[in-house]
This record gives structure tokens, sequence and C-alpha cells, in this order.
């Protein structure tokens, strides 16, 4: 059997991205998917290409009533809900702190941090009644440190990974595990945006320059992560969040401290020999 065989997932902003990726991978192994989104061409298209396993439901993650309608209408078409991957998201506001106004601070929250609360919710109120679930939302490196990403996008995404694992507390007893996965910069049209010229080969030489293994991160490396963890391979993990960045939040290659023969730092800065 294919690890996804007689699975429903639910996929937000799984018409592009990280998110069209997971989906193809998804139905690649045997699952449904049900692509909640609003880019609706983007999402119709895949459907189309993708065949009966998949299907579409527009989607805004900021409206209650959306998500648990894409729930819904996933259990409807393909079965009990065993999976839910929190994946829409926006870069969202950019700049100063000092400059940030409420407007583009909520606009944020309401996606990244709203946005998953609520699939969250009703993913849990979907699952409980089966006894088993895996949910996955997207986070960020941002989300485990400072400085990697804009001001509001890091306190929603540190949220992600609190609400990953107060909420894993909770329905444990219940077989639903919650998880997290936390990128480094990867080459989707959001990052690409990002750029004035929009061009994707220059994206991907850009996130390699940063990176510590000296590649590109791209969406299937991400989606890799995804499947484990809705998987049966990943059945004890819980509660966790997978940060795949190519080692740069461990310093990566990085650390000044790598640079000279092996030495023990002492106090005011004396050292032993190697």
């Amino acid at each position: 059997m294919r690890r996804f065989d007689k699975h429903c997932v639910v996929v937000t902003g799984g018409a592009s991205g990280i998110g069209e990726c997971t989906t193809r991978a998804i139905v690649a192994e045997g699952g449904c998917v049900v692509i909640a989104d609003l880019q609706e061409e983007r999402g119709r298209a895949l459907v189309e290409e993708l065949g009966a396993a998949a299907a579409f439901h527009h989607t805004d993650v900021t409206v209650e009533e959306n998500v648990a309608g894409a729930i819904a209408f996933a259990e409807k078409n393909f079965g009990p809900l065993t999976g839910m991957v929190n994946n829409a998201g926006i870069v969202g506001a950019v700049g100063s702190i000092l400059d940030t106004s409420l407007e583009a601070y909520e606009r944020t929250m309401a996606i990244l941090s709203r946005g998953v609360f609520i699939g969250m919710k009703h993913a849990a109120r979907a699952m409980k009644p089966h006894g088993r679930g895996a949910i996955v939302s997207l986070a960020s490196t941002a989300g485990v440190m400072g400085g990697l990403g804009p001001h509001i996008y890091t306190m929603a995404k540190h949220g992600v990974v609190g609400l990953t694992k107060s909420a894993s507390a909770e329905l444990a007893p219940s077989g639903i595990r919650v998880n997290a996965i936390a990128p480094g910069g990867v080459v989707t049209p959001m990052t690409n945006a990002l750029r004035e010229d929009g061009d994707p080969a220059a994206t991907a030489e850009f996130i390699a320059s940063t990176s510590p293994l000296g590649i590109p991160c791209v969406p299937e490396h991400i989606a890799a992560g995804i499947l484990f963890l809705l998987s049966e391979q990943s059945a004890y993990v819980s509660g966790h969040t997978l940060v795949v960045d190519g080692g740069l939040t461990t310093g990566g290659s990085f650390s000044p401290f790598f640079e000279e023969p092996a030495a023990t730092l002492l106090h005011a800065g004396q050292r032993t020999g190697g």
C-alpha cells in the first residue's frame, strides 16, 4: 500500500508553492486532497490535472465558516478527515516596528495566526470521533529565532510553534498528532514576488548563497517533511517542529568558533591549547 491510500487531507493554500507540491505528493501516494485556497483558477486547473483524487474549495482561512466548510466538503467527498495541512500564508507587514500600522499587523496575524488556529480547531473536531488524525502547520525558521523574517511574521510563526505544542498536549489522548514544519527560505511564487524582477532563477541563487549546504531549498524538500509528519512513519511524533533549513538555525558553517584549532575558552577571554 502507498502511504496515503484511503487518506483524506485538506491543504490550505494548496494551489501554489509548498501547498501545491504537497497536494501533488499526497495524490501521487494514493491520497485524496481538498485544495482550500482563494486562487480559484490555479486551484481548479490543478484539480483538472490531478483528477478524481483532488477537489477545490474556495477558502479564506481567516473566515471560520470557510475552513469548516472545506473540511465538511472533504469528508462528504472523500471520507473521514485524516490529515490537515495549515499552509496558507503571506509575508505580510514589512518594515520597522516603529512604522508598522495596526491594520497591517491585524491582516498579517489574521492569515498567519488566526488561520492556523481555525484550521486546527475544525480539523480536530472532525478527527476526534474517529480517534485518529495528523495536523501539520507551517511555521518558519522565523518562528524559532529572531532576525529571519519581518516582525509580525516572526511573531505569528512563534505562535504556530507554541500552539502546536499546546494543542498536541490536549489532542494526543484522542489519537490526534499535531506537528509543525519550519522551512528556511524556499523558492516559491511568494519569495519570487519579493524580488523586483520576480526571477525564480535569481531567487534560487540567492537562497543557495545563504544556505550552509550551498543549494536552494525547493518546495519538494518541505513537502517531504510534511508527508512524513502526516504519515504513519511519524506515528510517535507529536508537538514537534521539524526545522528544514539546511542547518541555518544551528549556525551552519558560519560560526567563527570553527575557524581555529580546538581550544577551551576560559574566563576573561583566556584559553587553553587544543
